[in-house]
């Protein structure tokens, strides 16, 4: 079955529930406080199907106030649903909703004007040109404009219709598997529930999963999609999880859910951002930061401005650890108001020097990897692992190394994931041939170096001693290496040794 995730947008009380309900029947205010005040204050969701087409809705609310909800389901959308009242037109939270979308890089919306009984034919036809023309600010790929109310059955089915016309999910797979948690609970004999969009790659029933906050491993061991048991959950799902071994007190809102060893988490991450328009980011402010379905208050550090900027890059350091992968969508608020969007160029924090880090964002902002491993050998003179490439560039380990082969003076060693600077190939030398000049009569295999270099791996040792060997330094006894100036035979006096022993103490020897 294909699936597409449909979020709302628009002002409050321009009907965004009252449409969801007209097209699926469900009823998303479902709160007293939320049907006494006649609006949605959480997220909420719901979906309709049509033969192997399912699609599923994200209801956000509208309220100035509770912005951060919708910027929560915004991360999971596939598609937004820009809903406009026909009577009123764009109001101050329709604009604010459209600038998030933009800033998290949705660009396929649907326009639906609602409540077209309250206007005229000619007024709907000047409050359609209207939004139009504002949304040519943007960009924008408008699938289809559609106008409704929900007294009018036939509007409404002409929506449907149109809803189901569209494309599957326009989200492309990743490398793994990733789930930002947005509702957490604990029905009585099931356990701990969490509910998300399945984001990267489908999990599985039984299938291993990861937390990242508090670093527990747990199991799957069940799964419902849109209310029905499921033995896996696709791209794009909307996704109910039931956690083997969690304590409902150990996972929170915003929590990522992922595969053991493929994120790391670091108190700091690197962006490069740009302001909404008439606003400016301040270095050395706290602002709260939006990632997933998560918030959190973070202080901003410009790079190389101590002022403030309207576009650049930026560090964001955070009270704990960010799990973030290269090219994630994050925004930035102060208080109600939506300063900026970003992306994630830098997800692993590495010492380096001020100049070495901007090259390095200068070419993840231009996607330029061969360049950033060129930046990060410098800092990892010692080896950089190509294994972190999938949340350091969002790459998989093939891809990774076919970029390390467009470099030069580097070695690559395949089967450990880890590019080494051939310059420190110079240093692995220098200290076996140190060895050897302490101990003439030394005899060491690969695997005996690499226990003293931990940070080596044996490939590359034995790189290494190839050279060595091949510069007539040491000689190959087997799989044993001695000094070349050394002619006895260690191999044939070593066996001499062992069966004479076994000869002299027989079946117990020593």
């Amino acid at each position: 079955m294909s699936n597409i995730i449909i979020g709302t947008a628009g002002h409050i009380d321009h009907g965004k529930t009252a449409l969801i309900r007209a097209l699926n029947g469900f009823e998303g205010d479902s709160t007293n406080e939320e049907k006494e005040r006649g609006i949605t204050i959480d997220l909420s969701f719901s979906n309709m199907s049509k033969g192997q087409q399912n699609i599923a809705f994200i209801d956000v609310p509208g309220h100035e106030k509770l912005v951060k909800n919708m910027i929560a389901g915004a991360f999971g959308f596939d598609y937004v649903m820009l809903v406009i009242s026909a009577f009123e037109g764009i109001k101050p939270q329709t604009i604010e909703h459209i600038e998030i979308i933009n800033l998290l890089g949705l660009k396929e919306i649907i326009v639906v004007l609602t409540k077209k009984d309250l206007v005229t034919p000619e007024e709907l036809e000047l409050k359609k040109e209207e939004i139009l023309e504002f949304l040519g600010n943007f960009d924008f790929e408008i699938k289809f404009i559609s106008e409704v109310s929900i007294y009018d059955e036939s509007s409404i089915d002409r929506l449907k219709n149109q809803l189901f016309s569209i494309n599957n999910s326009t989200k492309e797979e990743e490398n793994f598997f990733r789930f930002y948690v947005d509702r957490v609970f604990s029905p009585k004999g099931i356990g701990t529930v969490v509910t998300g969009t399945v984001l990267g790659k489908k999990c599985d029933l039984d299938e291993k999963v990861f937390i990242c906050q508090n670093q527990k491993e747990t199991k799957i061991k069940n799964i419902q999609v849109h209310n029905q048991n499921a033995l896996e959950a696709n791209i794009s799902s909307r996704a109910a999880l039931n956690l083997q071994g969690v304590n409902i007190s150990q996972i929170n809102k915003g929590d990522l859910i992922t595969k053991k060893g493929h994120i790391r988490g670091f108190d700091g991450i690197d962006i490069s951002f740009k302001c909404l328009k008439t606003k400016k980011l301040n270095h050395n402010q706290t602002y709260s930061l939006f990632i997933g379905a998560k918030k959190i208050e973070v202080k901003i550090l410009l790079f190389d401005c101590i002022t403030n900027l309207e576009e650049g890059f930026a560090t964001i350091k955070a009270s704990e650890n960010l799990y973030t992968i290269f090219g994630e969508k994050v925004l930035l608020r102060s208080g109600n108001d939506t300063i900026c969007g970003g992306i994630v160029l830098n997800p692993i924090i590495d010492p380096m020097k001020k100049n070495q880090k901007r090259n390095l964002l200068e070419a993840l902002d231009k996607k330029d990897f061969t360049s950033a491993y060129k930046e990060l050998l410098e800092a990892h003179k010692k080896g950089l692992g190509i294994i972190s490439s999938t949340q350091r560039f969002a790459l998989s380990h093939s891809e990774a190394i076919e970029f390390a082969k467009k470099m030069q003076d580097v070695f690559i060693d395949k089967k450990d994931l880890v590019i080494y600077p051939l310059s420190t190939k110079k240093f692995v030398k220098d200290f076996i041939k140190e060895i050897y000049t302490k101990n003439t009569y030394a005899l060491l295999s690969n695997t005996s170096i690499a226990l003293r270099l931990k940070w080596a791996s044996v490939a590359f040792i034995q790189s290494a001693l190839d050279e060595l060997e091949a510069e007539n330094f040491l000689t190959k006894d087997v799989s044993l290496y001695k000094n070349a100036n050394i002619k006895e035979d260690f191999a044939k006096d070593l066996e001499i040794i062992v069966l004479q022993r076994l000869k002299d103490e027989d079946i117990t020897p020593t």
